[in-house]
């Protein structure tokens, strides 16, 4: 094998890259064409221009379709990334273009019902202390980093290794919650026959079945109980406002909804906690460690989150 040049970054080849971050993007010769307006044998000549520098193939090309070879797979994040922060960091100036006191907008993303539970208090004290950074928020109920691309992101996941840096924020413990009345209305029955006599509320999973937290619970209990009845909704927090209405009982996380629970709004008749395996992680790129804004940032966020001490439902539930 004849050893190859180490690659130099005044000879990158950028039309090549371009070409093949479009291919392996869309796994399609044709979508990635159109993606940037160039036809598939172009693509096809830069694709092949790029394996042959790296002296190794990084597409196997099927009747069917493309398959990314494991030089593909490590190489085409790598080269996203790179375009990506280009890409926002251009698009950042133009929009800042002008302005006299910041080039810097904030972009952060958090999940629906994080951002009206915690993200909101936690931004309106932020702004109050730091008024002249600008701050754009998304919000979109997704399992995981979202499509949007922001700076710094709080994200709704199972615990996993990955290349974005990660501090847990905490995670989540459910147990079923409803409205005061219907609390008393049921007491002293079981567990099983009080959810079998109530309303489920389900929150609804990207991806998932609408029943999966009530069905992970329910077998964690050990119970016989139907959980394919019932109404779901987008957010947790529309669920739960449902269930303080009366309207059913809903598989709450006790962290998010402390406060409901401390003002007597939720009751949690039966408080066994259980762990639902999913986690609150604020999340950003290890390159933007440096930002300053953003370590600001990502520092008042954690200490925001941070508590003391558990909420009191999880304390006596750990308690020997």
């Amino acid at each position: 094998m004849t050893d190859k040049s180490p690659i130099n970054r005044r000879w990158l080849p950028l039309n090549a890259l371009r070409a093949f971050e479009a291919v392996g993007r869309h796994s399609s010769f044709t979508a990635g064409g159109h993606a940037l307006n160039v036809s598939q044998s172009a693509l096809s000549r830069h694709v092949q221009t790029l394996e042959a520098l790296l002296g190794c193939p990084l597409l196997i090309r099927h009747p069917h379709g493309l398959e990314t070879t494991e030089a593909g797979r490590r190489l085409l994040p790598a080269i996203s990334r790179g375009f990506d922060g280009i890409e926002r960091e251009m698009n950042e100036i133009i929009r800042n273009r002008g302005r006299d006191r910041h080039l810097r907008t904030l972009r952060v993303h958090m999940p629906p019902s994080f951002l009206q539970q915690v993200g909101l208090p936690a931004l309106k004290s932020f702004r109050r202390e730091y008024p002249d950074i600008i701050i754009d928020v998304a919000s979109s109920y997704v399992t995981g980093w979202p499509r949007e691309e922001p700076d710094i992101a709080v994200v709704y996941d199972r615990p996993q290794a990955g290349q974005s840096v990660t501090d847990l924020l905490w995670m989540i413990h459910v147990a079923p919650a409803c409205a005061p009345e219907i609390a008393r209305e049921h007491e002293g029955k079981t567990l099983e026959r009080f959810l079998r006599d109530t309303e489920l509320l389900h929150v609804k999973l990207q991806g998932q079945a609408r029943g999966l937290m009530w069905a992970s619970y329910i077998r964690q209990r050990g119970l016989e109980v139907d959980t394919d009845r019932g109404l779901a909704f987008e957010t947790a927090s529309a669920a739960t406002g449902y269930a303080m209405t009366g309207g059913g009982v809903a598989l709450i996380d006790l962290v998010l909804f402390a406060q409901e629970i401390a003002a007597g709004r939720l009751v949690v008749p039966y408080p066994e906690p259980a762990e639902e395996g999913y986690g609150y992680f604020l999340t950003m790129r290890p390159e933007d460690m440096a930002d300053p804004i953003l370590a600001l940032f990502r520092t008042w966020m954690i200490e925001h989150c941070a508590r003391p001490e558990p909420p009191p439902l999880l304390r006596a539930a750990a308690a020997p």
